[in-house]
């Protein structure tokens, strides 16, 4: 099995986002997102790694943080973070879909 390298550097932008948040503007809540919804990526990549028909943990993070920074996005009408963040989990998303139809 390859490993999943799209999985493990989207866990990597999730996880620096949040970090980048707190340094930037000291905000825990963006540091604690970032590093639960980066290592629960990690771990879902990890899966896919093991078996690429475990999907389930990398599209429900996927999925989960394109609705909330989608959402964020819609509000603010920023690019920066939310929209690249939104952009990132679609294509995520799209990635563990089209795994998840090969079945």
């Amino acid at each position: 099995m390859p490993a999943d390298i799209i999985g493990f550097g989207y866990a990597a932008i999730v996880a620096a986002g949040g970090i980048m948040g707190y340094v930037k503007s000291a905000s825990l809540p963006s540091l604690a997102a970032g590093l639960t919804f980066g290592s629960l990526a990690a771990l879902g990549a990890y899966q896919t790694t093991q078996n690429s028909n475990d999907v389930k943990l990398s599209l429900g993070t996927s999925a989960t943080l394109m609705c909330m920074m989608g959402y964020r996005f819609y509000n603010s009408g920023k690019f920066m973070p939310a929209g690249l963040v939104a952009t990132l989990s679609l294509l995520m998303v799209l990635k563990s879909g089209y795994q998840l139809s090969k079945q």
